[in-house]
């Protein structure tokens, strides 16, 4: 039988994509502040709170032997980190920037074990324009809360997306290659 891990988020996206490679596992949510640092680029920001997931979650389990997987993505536009929308005007004036432009989507992994990995998967996507009834309908969905950039790939926000540079399940929260490859190196066989 496989080790379980444990995975320091509520995400089921992040549970869906470990599941998909055979990854077994607890979910532990962790709440940390994902406030940006004055000056932080959008790399080091994502490769922070992933780690900060991970320490927290690993902190929390009671359990040092157990490998422990955070992430975290963002969405990045003319420098800016668009983290997740507070109220319908937020969440349009976020997809406002993003129609009709390509934006980079970045993704961190960190795993702790008996030593520390972390690495970032970095995407691009590219947009249509998009019209206020396509907000308006959107919006309808309840989909652009609680995502970063106000949209999910793998949802209704998927008929926007007119071009994909990289890595689907790293736009979608947890980039499997590079995930699959940080668990080899701590030891842990995929299925």
């Amino acid at each position: 039988m496989t080790q379980k891990i444990i995975l320091a988020s509520a995400s089921p996206r992040r549970a869906e994509l470990l599941a998909q490679i055979g990854v077994k596992f607890d979910a532990l949510p962790v709440d940390i502040d994902e406030t940006p640092h004055h000056d932080e680029l959008p790399h080091d920001y994502v490769r922070r709170l992933a780690l900060e997931k991970a320490q927290a979650a690993k902190l929390l389990s009671n359990k040092p032997d157990m490998l422990v997987l955070g992430s975290d993505t963002s969405v990045i536009i003319d420098g800016e980190i668009l983290g997740k929308p507070e109220d319908k005007e937020h969440a349009k004036d976020m997809l406002n920037k993003l129609s009709g432009r390509t934006h980079s989507v970045l993704t961190s992994v960190a795993l702790l074990g008996d030593k520390d990995w972390c690495t970032v998967s970095e995407n691009k996507v590219t947009f249509a324009i998009l019209s206020d009834s396509d907000f308006e309908q959107y919006w309808a969905t309840g989909e652009p809360l609680g995502k970063a950039g106000a949209y999910a790939i793998q949802g209704k926000a998927a008929v926007f997306i007119k071009k994909l540079e990289g890595s689907f399940s790293g736009v979608m929260g947890l980039p499997l290659y590079e995930t699959a490859q940080l668990l080899r190196k701590a030891g842990y066989s995929i299925d």
